[in-house]
């Protein structure tokens, strides 16, 4: 039951973050496309790779594993607010962003991700 609530708790954490984070970029960008979302989707790479990369050798608690790399990354990224905001673009005939959108945030997550554990388990 414990690593249901370190999943519950780095969820809650990481909804929490995302929505501030997200707002925050969003007010600073006036753009169409979606730069909020991507934002938080790559931070949550970062995030996760840095975790990963942490605790490849340790042996820390499954229940900080857990609420880590479940409960926060998993609340901090929105694949659905990417896949609407991407449909929204589509609708409104914005193919040109909703191709880079899919693009940019595909490759430079997965990026992101192989590079931070690349580097730190080098």
């Amino acid at each position: 039951m414990n690593i249901i609530l370190a999943i519950f708790f780095g969820g809650g954490l990481g909804s929490v973050a995302r929505y501030g984070v997200s707002k925050y970029v969003s007010s600073l960008w006036n753009g169409t496309f979606p730069l909020g979302t991507l934002a938080v989707n790559l931070l949550s790479c970062l995030v996760m790779g840095l975790a990963i990369s942490y605790f490849y050798d340790k042996t820390s608690s499954t229940e900080l594993k857990a609420m880590i790399l479940i409960g926060f990354c998993g609340g901090f990224s929105t694949f659905s607010t990417f896949s609407n905001e991407t449909f929204v673009l589509l609708q409104n005939g914005n193919y040109f962003i909703a191709g880079l959108n899919v693009l940019v945030s595909v490759v430079f997550c997965m990026a992101v991700l192989m590079v931070t554990q690349a580097s730190l388990n080098s």
